[in-house]
């Protein structure tokens, strides 16, 4: 971004360099969303995360600009330049702030931006437009390019990629919400291996497939802090929501302190969707509170995008995330297992009546055991990005006819010697001894994670079916429930013994108690 303050001279430069190119500039007026912010007189540019090689919201959408002024009252001229012509529009200073409402304008550029007051102007150059994508969480959401299996060769593909550009926002925190960042640790930028090599991985491949199938700008901001909770990036309001909303601020972990500084700042962003990779420090910070806190994020962000963008960003934008990979090998914790199920608001998969337009990547069959970043930190991102594609064709662009969701099941039949699980599309199957288990019990009380629950070997299958056996339940108890794949480590690299037909989309992990719907009793051996 340049600044240029001056004489008049330079005023009737900047005028006649818009009637030489023809130059239609356009705007809406629109008051910023936040009252709070005080700036110092005599500055005049646009706020920290617009720059050079941006990608702005396009079309239908309206993408927002907006940055610092005065004197109160002062007028803002806003012009777009490039090969379309656009009209200007002029804007009034209001409490040290101008804010830019533009004209829908569809995927493409380059564009110049000028924002011109009095004798000062700035102007972003090399602007395109296409879908915007937020990229938050923790460490494997921060986890490098540089970091995964074959970074060399992704590295080398960055220069094919110039219309998927980045950002990355510098890691502070604050007590209280911010208008603005703090910083930015890496500003936007056309890809090339250097700079790329810092940012994060799953969200470089996640625009990088994106692009390959819309063929058009990508941008991707990247917000994200390794070791955090959930709760450290929700408001104040969401965390009321569960009972989580008293806590003092020191670090990183505390509530709210990301949300005040990596977040609210870009509320006025307009955004086509968010992905979310967490959870990992939640396995044992407030675990049982996550069913409600992850799903009251995600509520409390589209309502606080929409509102900050002025309607731009849907009030129910499309949310990706992945679920919790692995840990431990041979851990008999229930932390991560847990958190899997939270993810999904305890229903086993998404989008659901809870976390509708989301998608998941299921990550738990992508270990690795020889991360030299800890085994908590797998080096397979691409895996994990392409599964957040699937999902993000299906939910956000609504392509028809693209399989996101590993196989789940849709009917359970228990007798006293085995349980049938059909599912809801083909699977391909591989014997285990264990990946199943079920709770025997005496009552009608549902089982959850702290049940006495023994493996139940799978006995047989079809190509929508599998058969276990149930005999170790004695005379006197029956099989009240039934989980699958509820381990830190449930499988080895691309093991795990349930996938869809072709074998690409593992099945998710679930817990379904007997006396829910579409499990049925027979007395039939």
């Amino acid at each position: 971004m340049h600044v240029l303050r001056d004489s008049p001279k330079l005023s009737f430069l900047l005028l006649g360099y818009i009637l030489l190119t023809s130059v239609m500039c356009f705007c809406v007026l629109a008051l910023l969303v936040f009252a709070s912010f005080q700036h110092s007189d005599g500055d005049f540019g646009f706020a920290s995360y617009y720059g050079d090689h941006m990608v702005l919201q396009k079309s239908p959408e309206r993408a927002i600009l907006w940055g610092y002024g005065s004197p109160e009252g002062a007028q803002v001229t806003v012009c777009l330049s490039g090969t379309m012509k656009h009209k200007s529009s002029t804007v009034t200073v209001e409490k040290g702030i101008w804010r830019v409402t533009l004209d829908p304008i569809e995927a493409g550029g380059p564009y110049n931006v000028t924002a011109a007051l009095e004798n000062s102007s700035a102007t972003l150059t090399d602007v395109l437009f296409g879908d915007v994508w937020l990229c938050s969480g923790q460490s494997n959401m921060y986890f490098k390019t540089s970091q995964i299996f074959n970074a060399s060769e992704e590295l080398a593909l960055a220069s094919k990629y110039p219309h998927v550009r980045t950002i990355m926002v510098a890691l502070k925190m604050s007590d209280t919400e911010l208008t603005d960042l703090i910083g930015v640790n890496l500003p936007w930028s056309v890809p090339e291996a250097s700079g790329l090599s810092e940012f994060s991985a799953v969200c470089w491949l996640f625009g990088r497939y994106m692009y390959e199938n819309l063929k058009y700008p990508i941008g991707l901001v990247e917000s994200c802090w390794g070791g955090t909770p959930v709760e450290a990036w929700s408001s104040s309001r969401a965390l009321q929501q569960c009972g989580l909303d008293q806590n003092e601020k020191s670090s990183q972990t505390d509530n709210s302190v990301l949300w005040n500084a990596m977040i609210h700042p870009l509320l006025n962003m307009t955004l086509k969707g968010a992905l979310w990779y967490q959870g990992e420090r939640n396995t044992n910070y407030h675990q049982n509170k996550y069913n409600c806190s992850f799903p009251a994020m995600i509520d409390d962000w589209r309502m606080a995008f929409h509102l900050g963008s002025g309607g731009q960003t849907a009030v129910d934008f499309p949310f990706g995330f992945v679920q919790l990979s692995t840990n431990i090998k041979g851990s008999t914790d229930d932390g991560f297992p847990n958190i899997r199920w939270h993810q999904t608001a305890d229903k086993g998969f998404v989008p659901n009546s809870r976390l509708q337009r989301t998608f998941m990547a299921v990550a738990m069959d992508l270990p690795d055991e020889t991360s030299p970043y800890g085994t908590i930190h797998p080096r397979d991102k691409q895996d994990v990005a392409y599964r957040l594609t699937l999902g993000a064709r299906a939910v956000a662009y609504n392509e028809k006819d693209v399989a996101f969701l590993g196989p789940f099941p849709k009917q359970i039949l228990s007798t006293p010697m085995y349980v049938n699980i059909t599912y809801d599309k083909a699977i391909a199957v591989k014997p285990s001894k264990d990946i199943f288990e079920i709770c025997c019990s005496q009552s009608q009380a549902p089982c959850g994670p702290e049940s006495l629950w023994v493996p139940a070997p799978i006995i047989q299958w079809a190509p929508t079916t599998i058969q276990i056996a149930t005999t170790v339940c004695t005379s006197t108890t029956e099989v009240a429930a039934l989980r699958y794949a509820w381990k830190d480590w449930p499988c080895d690299f691309k093991a795990c013994p349930v996938y869809g037909a072709n074998a690409t989309l593992p099945a998710p992990p679930f817990l379904i108690n007997r006396y829910q719907i579409f499990w049925t009793v027979s007395v039939n051996y």
